[in-house]
């Protein structure tokens, strides 16, 4: 009996710590909250003395994700407004009053990734003024980011997002109307079965005046501090019913063609001819204490007015195709050669690099390597023929959540994101594509190795032992790269990089292998291979 007392006192004991530790963490948490909420005061102070906008010449935007990206409507100017370096808004561009853009909600982090706010305002930018003006009107949508918002007739109509705070989160499936006339706001109740909750989907209006609402991503917890992302592929209509002013309808629809896979994260703009163009995203790979992406830098192309996917293929420039025919009237081992050779140019290659700093923070460096641009390619005169200029061609790597914006048939993409572990690298590239050519990418803006960095501090133990390994190591880590760096395979005088990968992959393999550890996937440490094996390549020929 003495002893199941002392283990019950111990157990209430036990217990009465617990719930102290919870109501401290509590009231930590409550304070953060309100110091965040105090900063977005004093944001939104500073935001309602500054509603003029100064355009002065600057350099390309610093490396971010989820930013609005838009066309002017009425000149040749592309909009990039706000995004995170580590969501964003949602804009919609109105042609009316010398054109306006029209923002609603979004989400601020606090520094440290840990505490959110989630706006709820609405704002016009007018772009013939350059002034930005704050509507307010009530019955508006709660505070949200991650929704999707369209111009229909004289509407804003607005679908979908989340709200995410320390202690749970929640994803929206509700509609709401603004009017641009009389700037009210009115939630929507479609009837029929509609799209479940989610954010980061596509939404677009079709030429028949109905809404297309497609994919998205949703998360809910399956047990205690466990999460189930769900990438949706779905497609749902909405439409206004005719002659039933403010009556709606949901309609699930099964589009044909080649469809995308599943994803989150893609990038959406209007294409000519009322298409609604789609590129990239990730692909998650989810397990219970893991999630990995695989992600994408594919073009598809919805028309709505067949209900049917394309995919988009690209033609290459008409040199290229040239090489091509007289490769393959060179005979079959000369088409094999070069469809090796496109195959090896295409693919984008990535080198993953990591460096102790002095103080023990790991800096993991990852640079993606395009094959050369047109900028690049040799001029062809007479001394040049088409077979010897190189056939390489240059894409925008594998991203998600970049931005995108279609002007006069031209498609610009803006960044992104792309990870490497669980490491996040933001973009600041700038990438154009003839749509009605389908050729080529142009770069127009480069990412440097300098602007692809994820820093990243371990965690403590992790920092103590790289501190220690750090203190008067960096130069024998330097010598000992030099002296590694002559035992990788040399590169033959005269050898291109098709016949060199598979003459020492197995080499870059083992090497790529032994450096991710056992646990990493195959295709991981394929891609890792190759990109080294590509880099000791350029850097010897």
């Amino acid at each position: 009996m003495g002893k199941k007392g002392k283990k019950e006192k111990k157990g209430r004991g036990a217990e009465k710590t617990a719930a102290k530790m919870e109501k401290k963490v509590s009231k930590r948490s409550r304070k953060e909250e309100e110091d965040l909420e105090a900063l977005i005061a004093h944001f939104q102070t500073l935001d309602a003395r500054k509603t003029q906008v100064v355009e002065t010449p600057c350099p390309p935007p610093s490396p971010r994700l989820n930013a609005s990206f838009s066309a002017h409507p009425e000149k040749d100017e592309l909009i990039l407004f706000g995004g995170e370096y580590f969501n964003g808004q949602k804009a919609v561009v109105v042609p009316q009053g010398g054109g306006q853009l029209w923002i609603f909600g979004g989400e601020f982090a606090s520094p440290d990734g840990e505490q959110f706010y989630h706006y709820k305002d609405l704002w016009v930018l007018h772009l013939a003024t350059k002034t930005w003006e704050q509507v307010r009107s009530p019955g508006g949508p709660s505070g949200r980011s991650g929704h999707r918002m369209v111009a229909w007739k004289r509407q804003l109509i607005l679908f979908g997002g989340f709200h995410e705070s320390t202690r749970d989160y929640i994803y929206y499936n509700d509609v709401y109307a603004f009017n641009l006339d009389t700037f009210a706001w009115s939630k929507l109740s479609p009837s029929g079965t509609g799209p479940t909750p989610r954010s980061g989907c596509q939404m677009s209006v079709t030429p028949q005046g109905g809404i297309v609402v497609y994919g998205g991503y949703s998360k809910q917890r399956v047990k205690k501090d466990v999460d189930r992302g769900t990438q949706h592929s779905d497609m749902f209509l909405l439409k206004s019913e005719e002659g039933r002013e403010g009556r709606w309808v949901w309609t699930r629809t099964n589009p044909s063609g080649a469809r995308p896979t599943p994803r989150s994260g893609f990038s959406v703009a209007m294409a000519p001819n009322h298409q609604t163009l789609l590129f990239g995203g990730v692909c998650d790979e989810e397990e219970e204490e893991s999630l990995e992406g695989d992600f994408l830098n594919d073009l598809y192309f919805y028309d709505a007015t067949k209900n049917r996917w394309f995919e988009g293929q690209m033609k290459g420039p008409k040199w290229e195709k040239r090489k091509r025919r007289r490769a393959m009237k060179a005979g079959p081992e000369g088409a094999d050669q070069q469809e090796c050779a496109e195959a090896s140019a295409q693919a984008p290659l990535e080198v993953i690099r990591e460096v102790v700093s002095e103080d023990g923070t790991v800096v993991t460096i990852k640079q993606v390597l395009v094959a050369p641009g047109p900028s690049e390619q040799p001029q062809l005169g007479e001394d040049n023929s088409p077979e010897e200029a190189g056939s390489s061609s240059v894409e925008p790597c594998p991203r998600s959540n970049a931005m995108l914006a279609v002007k006069h048939g031209r498609l610009y993409l803006y960044g992104g994101m792309f990870e490497a572990g669980s490491r996040q690298v933001t973009l600041n590239d700038l990438y154009c594509l003839d749509l009605h050519k389908m050729d080529e990418w142009t770069v127009l803006v480069e990412a440097g190795p300098e602007t692809q960095e994820w820093l990243e501090e371990t965690d403590s133990e992790e920092d103590s032992d790289a501190a220690e390994g750090a203190e008067g190591g960096e130069e024998d880590e330097d010598s000992s790269e030099e002296d590694e760096e002559p035992q990788h395979p040399l590169v033959m005088p005269d050898e291109q990089f098709a016949d060199y990968l598979p003459r020492t992959e197995e080499y870059w393999v083992r090497l790529a292998r032994d450096d991710a550890g056992p646990d990493a996937k195959e295709k991981r440490v394929l891609k890792v291979a190759h990109a080294t094996a590509k880099a000791f390549f350029d850097d010897s020929t």
